[in-house]
């Protein structure tokens, strides 16, 4: 079967890596000269297979009001004239009952835990060099209200399978010295051993080159899709400003571009940006002013990896913010929590980016068959935890195309 995938960033170029593997003809396209330069370029670098709650919550709501008061708050809200941001943010408050929530994080666990297996087994298959390191994760907290709640989520998330434990602050600071920043602001922490890390862009440019070795496999990029042409039930053809690319079967896998190809066969997508930021930061040979373990500040909703002689650290979602453009207040405010929290840490080399990360309203991304076209595709929606969820997607969805047992249920996230 020839297939096209549209959207060479980590989730597309998984999905053609997979599906050329079970044989089939792909044909990898993207309006960008080289892959992963959207969303996939300097995201968190954390794979956190064991802490995939979704924004949606019960403790979402009641916080927002004094979010969106405070200057230094994570979330940021822009309302803008766009029937699509208030029904998407209409689902995601539906999203926060906590019925949902809880679902929802349960069929997120199955995903993370089928792609740690996929891109483990890919490791001992493939020698693909981009910084992984499994270093464990800690997710820091200043409130020991805040802890213990999240000690009854870590007893909920050991059914599911997930190996944490809840440490008090001496034995964080024991387990990693470089939160002794935080001084008496530090409570305690869950420490998760088995979460990894690693560069999305470079795992994505790594496997690109793989597919581009790859008989069977065509790499088409600085081709942007004009639209996809449909006869009757089936797409046969994509258009594009290089030549029309005869299809067996198409997948989406574009981010918030695949709203703008679906939308003239007849169909929306419950998509929306949600801009995250980060910093890259250089590491000196030896540095111990840096975490050593992968952390997220909690109630700041700082993530840091370090990957290589790279610190990551990203944070903060922008509701509203019509580009990826880099808000410099936002940055400056990055910073300043940086530094309350890692004082030591030099920031004078850090290169800024931001992002749009494609948000479903639950947090579950849309891994499956179109219902505009019998052979038309998504695997879209990962939000922030793309790179974590890309190689479970991509099995998912080659199972589907290819007509294999499925590795897990794919109902939860049928579009």
């Amino acid at each position: 079967m020839k297939v096209c995938v549209i959207g060479a960033g980590v989730i597309g170029v998984t999905s053609a890596y997979f599906l050329a593997r079970q044989g089939h003809e792909v044909v990898l396209i993207d309006s960008r000269a080289r892959p992963a330069t959207v969303s996939s370029y300097a995201n968190g670098g954390q794979l956190s297979y064991s802490y995939v709650a979704p924004l949606a919550g019960p403790g979402v709501l009641p916080s927002v009001p004094g979010w969106l008061l405070r200057a230094d708050s994570p979330l940021r809200f822009q309302p803008r004239l766009d029937p699509h941001q208030w029904q998407w943010c209409l689902q995601f408050a539906l999203a926060c009952r906590a019925s949902v929530a809880k679902a929802s994080t349960a069929q997120l666990q199955s995903l993370s835990y089928l792609s740690r297996d996929v891109l483990n087994r890919l490791l001992e298959e493939e020698n693909i060099d981009f910084g992984h390191v499994r270093n464990g994760k800690l997710i820091a907290y200043r409130s020991p209200e805040l802890l213990e709640k999240a000690r009854r989520l870590v007893a909920y998330q050991a059914a599911l399978g997930a190996e944490q434990r809840v440490l008090d602050a001496a034995e964080t600071l024991a387990l990693e010295p470089a939160l002794a920043g935080l001084g008496r602001n530090l409570a305690g922490a869950v420490y998760t051993p088995s979460e990894e890390a690693g560069d999305c862009r470079q795992f994505t440019e790594s496997l690109f080159r793989r597919l581009q070795e790859s008989e069977g496999v065509q790499c088409r990029m600085a081709s942007p899709v004009r639209r996809l042409r449909r006869e009757g039930r089936k797409i046969v053809a994509v258009e594009t400003a290089n030549g029309d690319i005869p299809v067996d079967a198409v997948v989406l896998a574009a981010g918030m571009a695949s709203r703008n190809l679906i939308k003239p066969l007849g169909r929306d997508l419950p998509l929306y940006p949600l801009k995250g930021y980060s910093l890259s930061v250089p590491l000196a040979d030896g540095d111990e002013t840096a975490p050593a373990i992968s952390v997220t500040d909690y109630e700041r909703r700082i993530v840091y990896a370090r990957i290589g002689r790279i610190l990551r650290i990203a944070a903060m979602v922008d509701i509203g913010s019509p580009n990826a453009d880099i808000d410099p207040a936002r940055i400056a405010l990055l910073k300043q929590q940086v530094r309350e929290a890692f004082p030591r840490l030099d920031l004078g080399q850090a290169v800024p980016w931001a992002g749009l990360r494609p948000a479903t309203p639950t947090g579950k991304p849309l891994i499956g068959e179109s219902r505009v076209a019998d052979n038309l595709w998504l695997n879209v929606g990962q939000g922030a935890l793309g790179f974590t969820l890309a190689c479970g997607s991509a099995a998912l969805l080659t199972a589907q195309m290819s007509g294999l047992e499925l590795p897990i249920d794919a109902t939860p996230f049928r579009p």
